[in-house]
This record gives C-alpha cells, structure tokens and sequence, in this order.
C-alpha cells in the first residue's frame, strides 16, 4: 500500500504540473489503530522529502476533524479515542485525504467506525470549495457485499487502496468531492 500510495502521488504531482494546475503539497493522514494499515513509513518519507504531513485532530465531538502538522518529530498526545494527534501546529487544508476505512464499496462508498468524523469532514471540506482527493485506505477483506447501500450523510471517496490494489482505480487530478474532473490510472 505503500509503494502504490508513493507512486500514486508522484504521478498526480507530475499531471497536475504538467496540466497546468498546484500539485498536490498536503496530505491527511492517520494514525493508526491496532488493526488498520500502518502507513507510518511513508509518512516519515514524505515529510522528509518536503511534502506537507498533517494528521486529523478531535477538537469537538461530532464536528469535522481539523488537521495539524505532523513530522518524525512532532510531540503528539492521545485524543479522545486514544489516538495520538499532534499537539500544536497551524489548521492545514489537505490536498489529499487519507481516511481509516472499515468497509468499502466497488464505487468508493465507505463504512467507517460509527463516529461521522470523515464523513462531516469531507462535506465540511467540499462545502468551502477546498480541491482535494479522498482515498481510502482499508483491508481488502473490508470489501462489503453487493447491494449495501450507504447512509445519507455518507460521503463517497474518489478511491479506496487495499493490499491488493486500487478500487475502483487510482485517482489522478487533484479535485476530488469538491468537483474538479478526475482522470483514472490504473496502477495494480
């Protein structure tokens, strides 16, 4: 996941200039919980290599998450579920949304934990007319069966990313939910 998810920038980066267009500069992540993907590496990777890392932080229940800076040596804290969120740092507006995805749909629909954060986040984000991508980052094993049909505050993401590759495609051209035109590539 990794590997795709570095790649996969690279050439968004690479389309947007060559459109014409800001590359992507700021990505939301996460931090992750004992079961999910563990994208912590590419993090450090991408900090270091000048990108803007930022990760999502709980500063009211039921609210839209807001993002904060994050490097290798951010001081960080548990939030309220006891995920770690960096402490200090400037409200960043992301490029590209990484969300924690339980289940997931062929068409980018998402089942998450319950809580609406990403869900009220993204809409909060596409309502400013903020550009950005949303992929979500889940176990192949999270695909859900044919016919599930997402609530209607669900908010659907550009593309999921599994072990096993992208679904339905990877997403080139900044602008997901927000909508700007999505150009596929398939990298599986």
């Amino acid at each position: 996941m990794r590997a795709r998810l570095f790649t996969w920038l690279n050439v968004a980066r690479d389309q947007a200039v060559q459109a014409g267009h800001p590359a992507p500069t700021t990505v939301a992540a996460f931090w992750p919980m004992a079961d999910e993907p563990d994208l912590r590496p590419l993090l450090t990777q991408w900090s270091e290599a000048g990108m803007t890392v930022a990760l999502p932080v709980v500063r009211e229940r039921n609210a839209p998450l807001a993002f904060l800076p994050w490097t290798p040596e951010a001081e960080l804290r548990a939030g309220p579920y006891g995920i770690q969120e960096p402490v200090a740092g400037p409200e960043l507006l992301p490029d590209v949304v990484l969300v924690p995805t339980l289940g997931y749909t062929e068409l980018g629909d998402r089942l998450g934990y319950g809580g609406g954060y990403y869900d009220r986040t993204l809409a909060a984000l596409r309502d400013r007319g903020h550009p950005f991508t949303a992929i979500g980052i889940a176990w192949s094993c999270g695909e859900l069966v044919p016919g599930y049909v997402p609530a209607p505050h669900d908010v659907r993401l550009d593309a999921v990313l599994t072990q096993d590759g992208w679904v339905p495609h990877a997403p080139l051209e900044q602008g997901g939910k927000s909508g700007s035109v999505l150009h596929s590539y398939r990298m599986n």
